[in-house]
């Protein structure tokens, strides 16, 4: 008896656990009871069970094979169920008609050799890789269908009235589905593959981020071991990403099926999503063999590493935040510069650390600790050009998606010692796009303004002209702007 208990508490553990992991799922579970107890109704209320009989268990049945947890995947196999099941209807109808005309002796075999020949040829079409991903589903329940339908009408003799209930039952079926899965807490594929790329950018970049502290600082056992063990665990959230491949081709697949939702259209780019998604894992696997060196059994004396210290930190650093400042793009539906500014200063960060790694710095260390240690520097110099392609392929499913572009100019003026105004623009719309370190002064246009009124003051008719020169990337862009004092605003000539 007692552990009878004990198992019925296990399970309730285990139910209350997978209901706190993604509360969706108690929800689903409702919808798939809802429709199941709709369609149920066929069979139970005696004027459709006089219209449809026993095909009313169809309508069940295309409910508990087809109702998925996203719409997407609903949508799919929905009307992979639906067409399969009209065309081979009307297949299987036309070769129970020509098997019929040769006879009763000859009409099972032909019967048998039609079923023999689309069963043979649709399964062998399964194995085509496109076809798999899309309609696997719909070519198993061809063949199903067409079997039914062909070997049921040599004994019955209403083929086409068989046909037409069990197509219209499924269609009822197939509909429900849709609709509650549509319009009762729906759930978007799409939807969650955004969201999964987004926290596996930032579960990257807090890796990216916190490696230098990990890496440089000497290891202590002071302080809270919960708080150590918890930032442990929060380092290796990166495995999640190297085991997200399936999840996300999944998540695509289910996506290309659902109708536009929110700010995802018909047709929108989940290629794309893969392409950088398949980064975000070439770039997990580096991130990986870093973190082993971390907790390695073999570790560099900490005076070597302090010789490399600076360029390495900044090479991670600038990469997280890189990585940080698309995680924030991404997930807003907004493009944005600002993690190009950081993946030039990673590459800064690297010119200097080759300019070090040229100057002899290492000369004096062992050739084991030289082999880790020169390791450790070809993973973060790996790591810093994935992230610049990683920003490459961002930018591009920002224009292939048509994320939004806004930007608000931000102007603040001081007076300089000769009397000019100096106006400094700062063009960045997202406020956590700031950056804080000394590359911001190139996101900036400064701009002089020479005002010839003794009163410093602007009257509403006059034209100022402003030539400003902005700094950025190394490259200086001489341009003429006229600004409207009248309507306060800029324009470019």
């Amino acid at each position: 008896m007692k552990g009878a208990v004990e198992k019925v508490r296990e399970i309730w553990r285990e139910g209350r656990r997978v209901g706190k992991e993604d509360p969706r799922r108690i929800v689903h579970a409702f919808k798939v009871g809802l429709a199941l107890a709709f369609v149920s109704s066929f069979y139970y209320y005696q004027p459709l069970y006089d219209n449809f009989g026993v095909n009313a268990m169809w309508a069940v049945m295309t409910v508990v094979v087809i109702f998925e947890f996203s719409v997407g995947a609903t949508l799919g196999k929905g009307i992979n169920r639906a067409v399969a099941t009209l065309v081979a209807g009307g297949l299987g109808v036309g070769a129970h008609h020509l098997a019929s005309l040769s006879g009763p002796t000859i009409e099972p075999i032909l019967l048998a050799i039609f079923v023999f020949v689309q069963a043979a040829l649709s399964t062998f079409v399964r194995f085509f890789p496109r076809v798999k991903a899309r309609y696997d589903y719909g070519i198993l329940i061809f063949i199903l269908t067409f079997s039914l339908i062909s070997v049921s009408g040599f004994r019955e003799d209403e083929i086409l009235e068989l046909a037409h209930k069990r197509l219209s039952t499924v269609i009822m079926g197939g509909v429900s589905c849709v609709l509650i899965s549509i319009f009762i807490c729906p759930v978007w594929a799409g939807q969650d593959l955004h969201s999964l790329l987004v926290s596996n950018f930032d579960t990257l970049s807090y890796f990216l981020q916190e490696f230098g502290h990990e890496y440089f600082e000497e290891a202590t056992h002071d302080g809270d071991v919960k708080e150590v063990e918890k930032r442990r665990k929060n380092l290796e959230k990166y495995k999640s990403v190297l085991n997200s491949k399936s999840n996300e081709e999944a998540l695509a697949n289910f996506a290309k099926w659902e109708p536009r939702h929110g700010k995802f259209r018909f047709r929108h780019p989940w290629k794309q999503y893969l392409a950088v998604a398949a980064l975000l894992r070439q770039c997990a696997y580096r991130i990986d063999a870093l973190n082993s060196y971390i907790n390695s059994d073999f570790q560099i004396p900490m005076d070597i590493k302090k010789k490399l210290e600076e360029p390495l930190r900044r090479m991670s650093s600038e990469s997280g935040k890189s990585m940080k400042e698309m995680s924030i793009s991404l997930k807003k539906m907004r493009k944005s510069s600002s993690s190009d500014i950081h993946v030039l200063n990673s590459q800064s960060a690297c010119k200097d650390l080759s300019t070090l790694l040229k100057s002899g710095i290492l000369n004096d260390v062992e050739p084991l600790q030289m082999i880790a240690l020169t390791t450790t520097v070809s993973l973060l110099i790996d790591v810093v050009n994935l992230t610049e392609k990683i920003s490459e392929s961002v930018h591009e499913l920002a224009s292939a998606a048509r994320f939004k572009n806004k930007k608000k100019s931000t102007v603040s003026s001081e007076k300089s010692d000769n009397d000019d105004h100096i106006v400094t623009i700062l063009c960045d719309a997202d406020k956590s796009n700031t950056v804080t370190n000394k590359s911001s002064v190139d996101s900036s246009h400064h701009v002089t303004i020479m005002i010839d009124d003794e009163d410093d003051s602007v009257h509403g008719g006059g034209e100022i002209h402003v030539h400003p020169s902005c700094v950025s990337c190394g490259q200086t862009n001489r341009d003429s702007y006229v600004l409207d004092s009248g309507n306060k605003s800029i324009s470019n000539n």
